[in-house]
């Protein structure tokens, strides 16, 4: 959870320190300064040449002399409004500071999610330094919508699996921060908004794990569910947090992040980020393959590997490879070994190829392709199903109530019937043809929700001279009152993706015709022996060859690698449901994510 600032009130923070944006404009209104505020001009712009040049020193031996752009003047002059007389110096040329605290705090959330055995690889770093790209405001709601637009539009340029904005607009009562819940990997949806709330890397870096988690669909933390003393910052998942910062997640997250994997969710973690991309610099020993390396198993305290010499990167003798799935006893295995099974009807395999130790990215069929006979569709490689998702808030015997549930309950636009918020945090009620994407209406028999922060919303519909029971659920912050999930999105709301009607599907609460995903248009292609993956490349069925399955051929796609074992390949037929026991073995996730920072505001902290 991270703030933004209105540009208008504080446009840099001094000395920049603590910065973690920037936003300066041609006209700078500044930094209050002992409760005034500073009008500040541009420096005259002789201060400089246009082009000066930089000397560099590079491993103590090397001299370099480079010119340096400058890409606007930092230097300003000014007074203390209302002070006659007062005179002000300011530079807020200080980005390399910037920048440093953002690796710091990504650093951290890093260190955070190894415990859940996932990576979270920086691959992008954006800063804001003439003006913000989007509408930023106090509205947590309309900056979260429009920085998702703003990502969506952003990713043919800059590929990745998640996004975080961070500001210092403080968002309106006590929010510092919102993310959609089990959204990781989503087109639409996967990111978040967090406040800069604190002086302190750590702090910040607590708000943007938490965020995250929301992501990976862990939800706030219940009372018996963290061991973690208060005094130690107590966990990350708490609903509420406070000094010191919380630094560790808990057996819940574990297992609703395992629950969360295995029904589907996050399949784009399997992959290896770019490490030419990633932030930090090449390093041996930070456990990522890099250029010029033949392996890299961490450190060398805690490098465990058979095959790999920790303190330079090198394989040791007679090894061919050292980890990752398709590496057995340092050796690289044949050529169309299964190396990740499906894990539902909407996911796809991969196989090894003989040359890389690791296994392909994860593959899964495109989104908006039909699934569960007809009954739903695929998005973000799960086949999302209302019956599904009543099973995961109510039970095994929970099912899908009635349309007329949906329509009674949600056309009240109230927190216990509606289709989301709009842009000014108010709920809206749905349209007859939207309610099926509101609130999600149930039958079960159970007395309570298997969320612990859950509670039961009981609606009796009469239908002649009957009456069918909709159930239906509300989910309270912890000590909050009645401001509910504060962070996250409602986890009572129907899941994006889910399918509302005939050629329909649910996306942002609206129930909207399937033909935008394009996978009809895309499945066209594959000449009817095959469907298109995630990245818009055909899987072919047995019989038939990528890339367009028109020729004969083993099957799989141009991504899935060779093809031996015939088994697994149909995919217009049901896969069988393959559960991760555990986030543990499955293997090592990798998050790349991009981090966008608007403008230099000073931080402020979250409120009590």
């Amino acid at each position: 959870m991270l703030t933004v600032y209105s540009v208008h009130q504080h446009c840099f923070q001094w000395g920049h320190v603590l910065s973690l944006s920037f936003c300066m404009f041609q006209a700078v209104i500044g930094p209050r300064i002992s409760g005034d505020m500073v009008q500040s001009q541009r420096f005259p712009p002789d201060l400089l040449f246009t082009q000066h040049c930089e000397k560099r020193k590079v491993h103590d031996v090397s001299l370099f002399n480079s010119p340096l752009m400058l890409q606007g003047h930092c230097f300003y002059h000014g007074d203390v409004q209302g002070v006659e007389g007062s005179s002000v110096a300011l530079s807020t040329c200080s980005g390399l500071r910037t920048k440093r605290k953002l690796l710091e705090v990504a650093n951290y959330v890093d260190k955070y999610y190894k415990s859940l055995s996932i990576r979270v690889a920086v691959i992008g770093l954006e800063v804001w330094s003439d003006q913000d790209r989007i509408s930023v405001s106090g509205n947590p709601y309309s900056t979260l919508g429009a920085f998702l637009a703003w990502r969506r539009k952003q990713l043919h340029t800059l590929p990745n699996d998640n996004a975080q904005l961070i500001t210092g607009v403080a968002f309106q009562g006590t929010t510092i921060g919102l993310a959609p819940l089990r959204a990781m990997c989503s087109e639409y949806q996967s990111g978040g908004v967090n406040s800069d709330h604190s002086d302190s890397a750590v702090g910040v870096a607590a708000t943007m794990a938490h965020e995250m988690g929301h992501n990976f669909g862990m939800s706030h933390d219940s009372p018996e569910c963290c061991q973690a003393k208060a005094d130690d910052g107590g966990c990350i998942m708490a609903a509420a947090t406070g000094h010191p910062f919380p630094r560790v997640f808990n057996g819940c997250n574990q297992r609703e992040l395992s629950r969360y994997l295995s029904s589907g969710g996050g399949k784009c973690l399997f992959n290896l980020p770019n490490t030419r991309a990633m932030h930090g610099g090449q390093r041996c020993g930070n456990g990522y393959l890099e250029d010029g390396e033949e392996c890299d198993c961490g450190d060398e305290e805690e490098c465990s590997s058979p095959c790999c010499n920790a303190n330079n990167c090198t394989l040791k003798a007679g090894a061919e490879c050292s980890h990752g799935v398709c590496c057995h006893n340092c050796k690289l295995k044949s050529p169309g070994v299964l190396c990740r099974t499906p894990s539902g009807s909407c996911d796809l395999p991969e196989y090894c190829d003989g040359k890389a130790e690791s296994c392909p990215s994860n593959l899964y069929l495109v989104d908006g392709t039909s699934c569960a006979g007809g009954r739903a569709y695929c998005y973000t490689g799960m086949c999302l199903t209302l019956e599904q998702q009543c099973q995961s808030l109510w039970g095994r015997d929970g099912r899908a109530a009635p349309d007329l549930c949906f329509k009674k309950v949600n056309e009240a636009g109230d927190s216990f019937g509606n289709c989301g918020k709009d842009m000014l945090g108010k709920y809206r009620g749905c349209r007859d043809r939207d309610a099926r994407c509101g609130k999600i209406q149930c039958v079960s028999s159970a007395s309570k929700p298997l969320e612990t922060n859950a509670v039961p919303i009981d609606t009796t519909v009469r239908v002649g001279n009957g009456k069918i029971l909709c159930r239906g659920t509300h989910v309270y912050r912890q000590g909050q009152g009645d401001e509910e999930q504060g962070d996250t999105l409602d986890p009572g709301l129907v899941m994006t993706g889910t399918k509302c009607g005939e050629d329909s599907i649910c996306f942002g609460g609206e129930c909207r015709n399937a033909s935008f995903l394009r996978a009809d248009e895309c499945n066209a292609k594959c000449h009817g022996h095959g469907l298109c993956n995630n990245n818009h490349h055909c899987h072919c069925d047995s019989g038939w060859a990528p890339p367009l399955c028109d020729q004969e051929g083993t099957g799989g796609s141009v991504d899935s690698g060779p093809v031996i074992n015939h088994s697994m390949l149909s995919i217009n037929q049901q896969v069988t449901q393959i559960m991760i026991q555990s986030v543990s073995q499955s293997i090592k996730s990798n998050t790349s994510m991009i981090a966008i920072f608007p403008g230099p505001e000073a931080a402020k902290q979250p409120k009590p």
